[in-house]
């Protein structure tokens, strides 16, 4: 079992260096396209409910462990302050969290040499991502935005599925900053940095993918309970994990995949069906969180994903063909 699970309905996150954010709004008041937001024309993000180590609905390695909570709720309080200030505030991880990371990194990357895919292995290394250290959300944030104008935002933790998504509208990622526990590298039930940087985030500098995410905030902010559903199965095929052709090759783009040992082994195993993707089928395909995903969906390009994300979404107010 993975931490994967809560992602799509619950992923924990917030805004960019630099800006305040109102409330999202679901009037369409914005064109089914995709554009660039400024700083000046960002909502203004205020309080959500997030759950913390006690409230979630998985055994947390660290919920019993007094020193480590303290420490997570110290890092996640950093994310009220970003609130406040509109600027992200660097974590001087300690060694015990940087040799967690070192772990985890060192360990996929041989994993991702031969399953991920090569504008995610491109993007890593554009982002400055290595074993090194455990990069710092503001300055990721800061070469996100420089090339596809999404921005990065911490939060204190995991919140629910149409307020995460609505924020991808306006080309925002919402994104923890603490350390998974250090008993359990492998493992963590919620979102961390380490998921952040090494799953998501790469792929955010990726302009069909960025759009294709763009699109996924936009119906979110338009859909009913159904609907809502149906992006929570498309996000979770896509964005945690997706499989991509690659020159004759499938290789894995999902966040859930490229972030964990178990999950991208067996996404390559004779265990996995791997189909053609089918916006329709996807949608209407139900997920066991707790499993191996026995089904996974191969797109041919990042801009057929967009593509046929956009026509759907316009499909929620009647604009599709």
């Amino acid at each position: 079992m993975n931490w994967i699970i809560m992602t799509y309905t619950s992923e924990i996150k917030s805004l960019k260096e630099g800006v305040k954010m109102k409330a999202v709004s679901t009037e369409l008041s914005f064109p089914i396209e995709n554009f660039r937001v400024s700083d000046e024309d960002l909502p203004e993000f205020t309080d959500m409910d997030f759950e913390h180590i006690d409230q979630l609905e998985l055994e947390h390695p660290g919920a019993n462990d007094p020193e480590y909570r303290k420490r997570r709720d110290y890092i996640a309080s950093l994310a009220k302050k970003f609130r406040e200030t509109g600027e992200i505030t660097d974590v001087d991880y300690t060694p015990r969290e940087q040799r967690v990371w070192r772990y985890v990194v060192e360990e996929l990357e041989e994993l991702h040499q031969k399953y991920a895919s090569s504008f995610y292995l491109e993007a890593k290394r554009n982002l400055g991502i290595t074993s090194d250290h455990i990069p710092q959300l503001s300055e990721m944030n800061r070469r996100l935005k420089a090339l596809t104008g999404f921005r990065l935002a911490p939060i204190e933790g995991l919140v629910e599925t149409r307020a995460f998504l609505s924020w991808l509208s306006y080309r925002v990622m919402l994104c923890t900053q603490y350390v998974r526990h250090h008993s359990q590298p492998a493992y963590t039930p919620e979102p961390d940095i380490i998921h952040e940087a090494i799953g998501h985030i790469p792929m955010f500098t990726n302009p069909d993918f960025a759009d294709f995410s763009q699109f996924i905030g936009h119906g979110a902010r338009l859909a009913n309970d159904r609907q809502i559903q149906e992006l929570g199965r498309l996000y979770w095929f896509t964005v945690e994990f997706g499989l991509v052709e690659e020159k004759g090759d499938i290789k894995a783009y999902g966040a859930g995949l490229l972030s964990s040992f178990g999950e991208l082994e067996h996404a390559f195993s004779d265990k996995v069906e791997r189909r053609p993707f089918n916006l329709e089928e996807v949608i209407n395909t139900p997920y066991n969180y707790s499993d191996m995903q026995p089904v996974l969906f191969v797109v041919s390009s990042y801009n057929e994903l967009k593509e046929q994300t956009k026509k759907y979404i316009e499909s929620f107010i009647g604009l599709s063909s």
